[in-house]
């Protein structure tokens, strides 16, 4: 386990966010595979290759609907002197009674977008170029051997690996494992996911509030990313400022959880229990401090399954357990930072931040000491120059502002001061990968 070598050194000192980042993905193993099909496996990742048992196309055929043709009879074909052939056949897709048919010389049939093309046929001419005359065709245009031929093969050969272990499944590779036939494989499953939100001052939306009383947007918006990520498997939590009912609620997600998300409550504050309850239950905290803005008190832990009261098969043997802070932009922001990328570690996926270099479009101030993500709209220029401007409202508890960003910029952590017009380094963002 990783935590045995990095836990001192960590937990005691303000991580920058690379090395928190490498902390936490070094802690990741992937879970189990299990059986996925055509209709349950957007987003999940494939752990095993997948190969063809056919030719891709299967057969020759036609990419036109058109006119199956010799190429030698169309040598003087112009639209000024067209060519005439007679129409011996058809042949449509799906119907194979005329996918034997042989053309003579001065013979043309009529070919419809993938139908089988006959073994005579040397071109298929587009019927734009053609003109009916009865039994009769006026080709206007030459053509060449293999015109608008789709060949047997010439995407995928049979046996070829089409689709390697740790591709994510999006709606193209869905289109393709079907065309290829296969209805069940196997992917790594996704984690079980507990959020946990924290605070006596929390009501559920919908609710009457009381006197210092917030709603509880922290859980629905964490379950919310969580399931944009295709992550269906979460199960929600209140628990108040109470170290009993802390201790009680995350026992209970531990032993039922792969992951377990907190909001809030792992600050320094009298009422800040996350921490110290997960040290209790048997969690092995790797660091807790982060220097970024914001999201500074980040906890990260780790705990072996085996610790836990637990039957259930289906559970990893690892626990991760991120105590995120309990302002809602701090909360979004850490969760993209790092829970996002352990999920995909943990299903085997390599995921990197789309990251850019871009000009600033206002001034930037800031204290040292820190990296500050910045959230921002990035836009391109008539010249193709990207140009990065923060939003309005930068504290962490204004939603506004990350709900119009379409970036993080990175304000570096040694900068105070950053003129309009130099370069900065930004992450698109994108709820949905």
């Amino acid at each position: 386990m990783n935590t045995s070598d990095c836990a001192p050194k960590l937990q005691d000192s303000m991580l920058t966010y690379e090395q928190a980042l490498k902390a936490i993905l070094e802690n990741c193993q992937p879970l189990s595979s299990e059986t996925s099909t055509l209709s349950t496996a957007l987003k999940k990742v494939l752990s095993e290759p997948l190969k063809a048992a056919f030719d891709l196309p299967q057969f020759n055929n036609s990419a036109v609907d058109g006119y199956g043709v010799l190429v030698e009879d169309l040598l003087t074909a112009t639209p000024q002197n067209p060519v005439k052939l007679k129409m011996v056949g058809e042949v449509a897709a799906g119907i194979q009674e005329c996918a034997g048919l042989t053309l003579n010389q001065g013979e043309c049939a009529r070919i419809l977008t993938g139908a089988p093309v006959p073994g005579t046929v040397e071109a298929v001419v587009m019927k734009e170029n053609c003109r009916v005359d009865g039994d009769y065709i006026h080709v206007s245009c030459k053509t060449r051997i293999g015109e608008s031929i789709r060949l047997q093969g010439e995407e995928i050969e049979a046996g070829a690996t089409v689709l390697k272990p740790g591709t994510m499944i999006s709606p193209p590779i869905i289109g393709l494992i079907a065309t290829l036939g296969i209805t069940e494989f196997k992917t790594y499953r996704s984690p079980k996911v507990a959020v946990i939100a924290t605070g006596n001052e929390l009501k559920e939306p919908g609710e009457p509030l009381g006197e210092g009383e917030i709603y509880n947007s922290n859980s629905y918006a964490l379950v919310a990313a969580l399931n944009a990520m295709g992550v269906q498997n979460v199960v929600r939590y209140h628990v108040r400022d109470d170290r009993e009912e802390t201790a009680k609620v995350i026992k209970e997600a531990l032993e039922n959880s792969d992951l377990i998300i907190s909001a809030g409550g792992v600050s320094v504050g009298e009422y800040d229990y996350v921490k110290d309850v997960c040290e209790d239950l048997g969690v092995d905290t790797v660091f807790w401090r982060i220097a970024i803005k914001p999201g500074k008190p980040v906890y990260f832990g780790v705990a072996e399954g085996h610790t836990f009261d637990t039957c259930d098969t289906s559970i990893g043997d690892r626990k991760l357990v991120f105590g995120l802070p309990g302002n809602p932009v701090s909360a979004l922001v850490t969760f993209n930072l790092f829970v996002k990328p352990a999920i995909m570690k943990m299903q085997n996926f390599e995921s990197k931040p789309k990251r850019f270099k871009a000009k600033v479009a206002r001034n930037l101030k800031k204290k040292s000491g820190r990296l500050d993500f910045v959230r921002g709209m990035v836009t391109a220029t008539e010249l193709g120059v990207l140009s990065a401007m923060p939003a309005s409202g930068q504290e962490s508890h204004m939603l506004t502002g990350l709900a119009n960003a379409n970036c993080l910029m990175h304000f570096d952590q040694d900068l105070e001061f950053l003129p309009e017009g130099e370069p900065i380094t930004i992450d698109l963002l994108n709820w949905f990968e």
